[in-house]
């Protein structure tokens, strides 16, 4: 990313926001959450600390907003035709996004979040609104309209547990990219026996 920057006119609104953001996944890439401060933010976004605090005022807050505007935020497009093509195209999507500089930095997150409860929260409430989130549901539901899956697989634990099981492979196990037939196995012994026996409880 770029150098530190020096105050151009007055920025308020949007554009300072952006301008803090930008400083801070800057520094999340080259001193990782670590060593992301707010002094060292201010002087890359050219603007000062009560700036920030005014719009972020925890460090954790900024680290995850930081965060979210590198990542992408469009919804990823799957479409194979059938649940299982779509559910590995997704999955390997999401290897390569955590296996990325980018997935680098939310490991990066994930491993400082065990000193900061603060960040643990706010990282769960990242993992369960993003545009991600609403690929599954979107995957389930297209499986459900084929009749490859029963109505009550659309449910928010069923349809995060993939990305909850690569997570865990990534944070847990301290995989720097998973090789495909891991993925495979999720989705055929773990998955899909789960989506498709799911089913009206008596």
């Amino acid at each position: 990313m770029g150098t530190v920057r020096t105050v151009s006119g007055r920025r308020r609104g949007p554009e300072l926001e952006r301008a803090i953001l930008h400083a801070a996944a800057e520094e999340l890439a080259t001193s990782g959450y670590a060593g992301m401060t707010m002094d060292n933010v201010a002087r890359r976004a050219g603007t000062n600390k009560n700036a920030i605090y005014r719009r972020w005022p925890r460090r954790a807050a900024l680290g995850v907003a930081a965060y979210r505007y590198i990542a992408e935020s469009r919804t990823p497009e799957v479409d194979t035709g059938d649940l299982r093509g779509d559910v590995l195209a997704l999955l390997r999507q999401v290897n390569d996004t955590w296996s990325s500089p980018r997935g680098a930095i939310l490991r990066d997150l994930l491993a400082a979040a065990a000193d900061e409860p603060a960040l643990v929260e706010l990282l769960r409430e990242q993992a369960g609104g993003d545009a991600m989130s609403a690929a599954w549901f979107t995957l389930l539901g297209r499986a459900v309209a084929r009749g490859e899956a029963p109505p009550e697989a659309v449910h928010p634990r069923v349809a995060t547990l993939p990305m909850t099981l690569v997570r865990a492979e990534y944070a847990v196990r301290g995989a720097s990219r998973l090789p495909d037939p891991v993925l495979v196995e999720i989705v055929d012994e773990i998955f899909l026996p789960l989506v498709r026996g799911r089913g009206p409880r008596n």
